[in-house]
């Protein structure tokens, strides 16, 4: 019996010893984060495309992200040409970021029960290319009015504004 606790205890100290004849290994990695500034956008001027005459055709008027117009179809631009502006907006965040512009599809603007619509939106810069050098940016909107044959003298707005989102790259 003797011989058994003394095996038995042999056994056990191989065990032992054997299992920490494996020798373990660790690593230690630090966590970490920075915190950006949000980013924000801000309306700083509506769009307006100005004062437009119709010769009872089909036309549109082109408004440019710069604020200059162009015209087509039976459409003309009047010498006096109202208060012409590009939308623009102010973006702000953390310095050096890129982001992303997404414009609106369309927009139906009305005067009354006639209507028109805005669509073709375009931006400088341009939707992919937005750079928060400084922390600040100015985006200009642009896109193109389409007129209907015969379309209703009057001041035509949007029931409800058009919205321009950005985000971060």
């Amino acid at each position: 019996m003797k011989r058994l606790i003394i095996a038995t205890g042999i056994t056990f100290s191989v065990f032992c010893f054997t299992s920490s004849g494996f020798a373990q290994a660790s690593a230690e990695a630090d966590a970490s984060a920075t915190i950006v500034t949000p980013i924000s956008i801000a309306k700083v001027d509506d769009m307006d495309f100005g004062n437009v005459a119709t010769n009872g055709a089909v036309g549109t008027v082109t408004l440019s992200p710069d604020g200059s117009r162009g015209f087509s179809g039976g459409v003309t631009l009047p010498a006096d040409d109202g208060s012409v502006s590009a939308a623009t907006f102010t973006v702000t965040g953390s310095g050096a970021y890129t982001y992303t512009i997404t414009l609106p599809t369309s927009v139906v603007i009305t005067s009354g029960t006639d209507n028109m619509t805005v669509n073709a939106f375009t931006s400088t810069p341009l939707s992919a290319e937005g750079l928060l050098a400084g922390g600040t940016q100015t985006i200009s909107i642009g896109a193109t009015l389409n007129l209907v044959a015969s379309q209703a003298e009057g001041s035509y707005t949007s029931a409800t504004p058009f919205t321009v989102t950005v985000n971060y790259n």
